[in-house]
């Protein structure tokens, strides 16, 4: 990434952040709340030329990501929609992780998430309206799919060239995880102080760690 685009990333976070806290206008979030994540579309299409199956499926899980930030700017009436668009996310994620190495290879991280979610919903169902706990239900199970996924081609891939990038898509799963549970806790269960710090920032983190899963372009005509 170029030190611009750099720049105006951290920018827009901090003005969304700024924004999601209370610190700046809301309507400051509608402008920096999409353009964070369209930056963090440009990093990815700058990358990961050498896989291109990989490639497509994380950019068109960045866009779907796109379409559910956009909706949840409405956090009452957009919830739903932006649900279904961040599960089209991770769809699209799995398939790009499966691409790198066999969905469900290695048992572990699918074990250790499948933990993870069934805290997640027997903490939060209580407060979790009746018409929403079916799509909710299946939202986790999909976003732990796909960070077990993650974690699948990291153990795969130790000790190869590809390590650090699968090291990356690995941490990106497990902080969309940390993310939508903080979003969740705070939507159904109690209200976190500065939320908006938190979910945000782990948000955008993962959406950084997951385009980062994509190598760069060797040689000299690298980003």
């Amino acid at each position: 990434m170029s030190p611009v685009l750099r720049v105006a990333l951290l920018l827009a976070v901090a003005l969304a952040v700024g924004a999601g806290v209370g610190l700046l206008p809301p309507a400051v979030l509608f402008v920096a709340k999409p353009l964070a994540t369209v930056l963090i579309i440009v990093h990815a299409a700058q990358r990961g030329h050498d896989e291109p199956v990989a490639r497509r499926w994380i950019l068109a899980g960045l866009v779907l990501s796109l379409a559910g930030d956009v909706a949840l700017l409405w956090p009452k009436e957009g919830f739903l929609p932006g649900l279904i668009a961040f599960l089209l996310a991770h769809l699209a994620y799995i398939a790009a992780f499966a691409s790198r190495a066999r969905l469900l290879s290695r048992p572990a991280p699918f074990l250790l998430y499948a933990a993870v979610a069934a805290v997640v919903l027997a903490s939060l169902w209580p407060g979790v309206p009746a018409g929403l706990r079916v799509p909710v239900a299946l939202y986790v199970v999909c976003l732990a799919a796909m960070a077990a996924q993650a974690g699948v081609v990291w153990l795969v891939m130790r000790g190869t060239l590809a390590a650090t990038a699968a090291w990356s898509g690995a941490i990106g799963g497990a902080l969309f995880v940390l993310s939508d549970a903080l979003l969740a806790t705070n939507k159904f269960a109690v209200s976190l102080p500065m939320a908006s710090l938190w979910v945000l920032g782990s948000y955008w983190a993962a959406q950084w760690c997951i385009a980062g899963s994509l190598r760069e372009r060797a040689g000299p005509t690298s980003p």
